[in-house]
This record gives structure tokens, C-alpha cells and sequence, in this order.
């Protein structure tokens, strides 16, 4: 049997000894393999562009464009290469600006490296890496426009519409939107977790998203979810 090609991964940070070791990290995992270094936004844009990554591992600030443009500019590319932003600012307005950018996850930088190697995985295949904590957060901020006033952060926009939905496919959104995993929403709604894949799978394709932390973007905008529905 052919092994399955490795996930191509590109580091884009401007702190060098950073990205050593994150290379070093990325080599030494089976299955993965590290394609290119990037020491500014723009040349991560450059360098996802001619090697084609299937994931970028994304820092915050950069010197010139920062990591939140060139999330927008990857993203944007039909490449399908997938950013998993990963800094040491653990605040709300990246967060949220950086998946609005198209990011399929975020990470802190103290995150364990057994934790960091699954979450590769898990934006390479396509999930959106969205903890429960972050999901309440970013609840919370996009009932506060003020705050976005004061932070500089982009301002929600109108959401997109939810009415081509059935009524299954707004409670798995829903479920989504407050962190539960497949498994968590099959066993609240007493269905199989391939149903629930099922139902996902319509909701990328009639909302346009990319994958699972778009779907809780949309559900935010959409006006599904509001601060009182957060997950305890």
C-alpha cells in the first residue's frame, strides 16, 4: 500500500529561532514536512503561493503586512492552503479578525507540541480547530461593537442568510457554534455521527464556508447564536 503524501506545512514567523525550532518539530513528525520559512507577511503570501502548502502555520505581527493580511491573501488564492493562526496574544480581536480573514483555527504559542502536531492535522483535513472557550469569546465580541471601536478590529458585518436552511441544519449550526464536536452534536440530537457529517457537509455548500470555524462565523453573523447560548 502507497503511503499518503505528507502535509506540506509552511512556517511563517519573524522570530528565526521560532521557526527553527517549529521546523525541527515539523520534519521530525511523521507524515508532516516543512516546505518553506517566512519571516514576513509578504513573503508568506510568496512562498504559500509557489509551494502550495496545505497548512500555514501563521504568526500575528510581522514586520510590514502582518499575519492577519496575509491570512486574507492566502485564503483568498485557490491554492486551498489552510492557516492555522498561532501567536502569544491571547486577544479577542485577533481571533476574530483572523478567522474573518479565513483562518481555520487559532492557537497560543505555549500550546503543547502533541497539541500543535494534532491541530496540523486537523486543518489539513479539512475541520476547523475552534476551542469552546474561544467559541464563547467570540460570542461575546460580536455583541460588543463598541469594543471594536476601541480596538481598531474590523466591525461585524451583515451576516449571511440563513433561510435556505432546514430546521435540522440550524440545530447542528447551532451546536457547532457552541464548540461541540461531531460526536457531542450526534449524541445531543440522537443521530449517528455520520448524519451529523452529512448535515456539515450541506452547510459548507450552502454557506460557503470553508470549513467548520467559517460555519461558526456565519452562525454569529447569521444572528443564530447569541451570548446567552454559549456552552457552560
Amino acid at each position: 500500500m502507497n503511503e499518503p503524501d505528507p502535509i506540506r506545512v509552511l512556517l511563517a514567523d519573524d522570530q528565526e529561532l521560532l521557526r527553527g525550532s517549529l521546523r525541527l518539530l515539523v520534519d521530525s513528525t511523521p507524515g508532516l514536512v516543512a516546505v518553506g520559512e517566512a519571516g514576513t507577511g509578504t513573503r508568506a503570501v510568496e512562498l504559500a503561493r509557489a509551494e502550495r502548502p496545505d497548512v500555514v502555520l501563521m504568526d500575528v505581527r510581522m514586520p510590514g503586512m502582518d499575519g492577519i493580511e496575509a491570512t486574507r491573501r492566502i485564503c483568498a488564492e485557490p491554492s486551498g492552503a489552510r492557516v492555522l493562526i498561532l501567536t502569544t496574544f491571547d486577544l479577542d480581536e485577533y481571533v476574530y479578525a483572523g478567522l474573518r480573514a479565513g483562518a481555520s483555527g487559532f492557537l497560543l504559542k505555549n500550546t503543547p507540541p502533541a497539541d500543535l502536531l494534532t491541530a496540523i492535522r486537523v486543518i489539513a483535513a479539512g475541520e476547523g480547530l475552534l476551542a469552546p472557550s474561544v467559541t464563547r469569546r467570540l460570542i461575546a465580541q460580536f455583541t460588543q461593537s463598541t469594543q471594536f471601536a476601541r480596538t481598531g478590529a474590523d466591525r461585524p458585518r451583515s451576516g449571511p442568510s440563513l433561510d435556505g436552511l432546514t430546521v435540522r441544519e440550524r440545530e447542528v449550526l447551532t451546536l457547532v457554534a457552541r464548540g461541540l464536536s461531531n460526536l457531542e452534536i450526534a449524541a445531543s440530537l440522537h443521530v449517528s455521527t455520520a448524519t451529523v457529517k452529512t448535515h456539515i457537509g450541506h452547510l459548507l455548500a450552502k454557506l460557503g464556508a470553508r470549513d467548520r470555524a467559517q460555519l461558526v462565523i456565519a452562525a454569529y453573523e447569521g444572528g443564530l447564536v447569541s451570548t446567552t447560548q454559549g456552552r457552560p
